[in-house]
């Protein structure tokens, strides 16, 4: 069965009849999930059973569950978190133990409802110039510790049964306008880059799923990340990153030109998937034919990517929330 190159999203709480015959023969890699998908556990996991029914197979399902301002899913179905590098800091010394306790019990979460991928963590370095959309969405400003509590945040989900996304490929952190209006510029050498946000997706480089980022890095390409060659092949070759790439969300701002141009320019430029949110359904097949099928390398990718998806490992949730409450002094929700 071919697969598609696209990772699409459905209108509502249930599917239509039009969608479910579009995601049929479009037969999309996997679906992901927004707040306007979501009214009660019951619905949700019939919303994820009838879209892995459409492609007859058991899709892989992707939400934003980061917590703080992203999070698509709030209590009572799950935990109302505060936004990671709160959390962070409020762990102080013992982040990397509480990140994966905290992802661990998402991973609970999401997975009981039917969800496999939570699209985090958020790996971009937490600087100054930061744009207020993302940095408190990061995991602070040290590469190295950085690298170290995403590691942990990504050990939390998959051993929930979830797996992880790093975001945004290469570093999103010094860029100073909010991509889903407009395309920012970093003007840095490489070799500062390489040394902070590129070194910090280098310590994560086998995990097996990254979203790249709508960012302009002027010393590799005056095109942005995910529909730049150079840049792509920069993340495979120098940050060693052979997980399954998406782009971030085509309908951004950030890029210019019709869907169909930004769909073939990611796919040309080396991304995997193509990745489309909010768009109507005309938009989603217009993206679904320029995406076309995963390619033989994306297909070997994928396969290595889902065989990590495993069962969740036992956990004892109120010992797992005691510690946490202990680790952050009470600060986590």
């Amino acid at each position: 069965m071919t697969v598609g190159a696209t990772i699409l999203d459905a209108d509502g709480l249930r599917l239509s009849a039009d969608e479910s015959r579009f995601f049929r023969d479009a037969n999309p890699f996997g679906f992901i999930l927004f707040a306007r998908n979501v009214e009660s556990a019951d619905q949700l996991r019939a919303l994820c059973a009838e879209m892995r029914e459409a492609v007859g197979r058991n899709a892989p399902i992707l939400i934003d569950q980061e917590g703080g301002r992203v999070q698509r899913i709030w209590h009572p179905m799950a935990r109302n978190w505060t936004a990671p590098l709160d959390f962070v800091n409020a762990a102080g010394a013992q982040a990397e133990r509480a990140i994966y306790l905290r992802y661990r019990l998402i991973a609970a979460e999401l997975f009981d409802l039917g969800i496999d991928v939570n699209c985090a963590p958020t790996c971009d370095l937490a600087m100054p110039q930061t744009h207020a959309f993302l940095h408190n969405r990061c995991l602070g400003d040290d590469p190295t510790k950085v690298a170290g509590i995403a590691r942990q945040a990504a050990l939390g989900l998959m051993d929930g049964g979830v797996l992880p996304v790093v975001k945004h490929v290469p570093g999103h952190g010094r860029a100073q306008l909010d991509t889903h209006f407009d395309l920012p510029q970093v003007d840095v050498d490489q070799d500062e880059l390489d040394r902070t946000d590129f070194a910090v997706f280098q310590q994560l480089a086998d995990l097996p799923l990254g979203m790249t980022a709508h960012v302009v890095y002027s010393a590799l390409s005056d095109l942005a990340a995910t529909i730049s060659p150079e840049v792509i092949a920069m993340i495979r070759d120098q940050i060693g990153f052979d997980g399954l790439l998406m782009t971030d969300d085509l309908s951004m701002k950030a890029l210019q030109g019709t869907l169909v141009q930004r769909t073939r320019a990611s796919m040309e430029a080396g991304c995997d998937l193509a990745l489309l949110c909010n768009a109507t359904l005309a938009e989603r097949r217009t993206v679904a034919e320029a995406a076309g099928s995963l390619s033989p390398e994306g297909q070997r990718r994928a396969q290595a990517a889902l065989a990590m998806r495993v069962s969740p490992k036992p956990l004892d949730v109120d010992a797992a929330e005691a510690e946490l409450q202990d680790l952050t002094g009470g600060a986590y929700v």
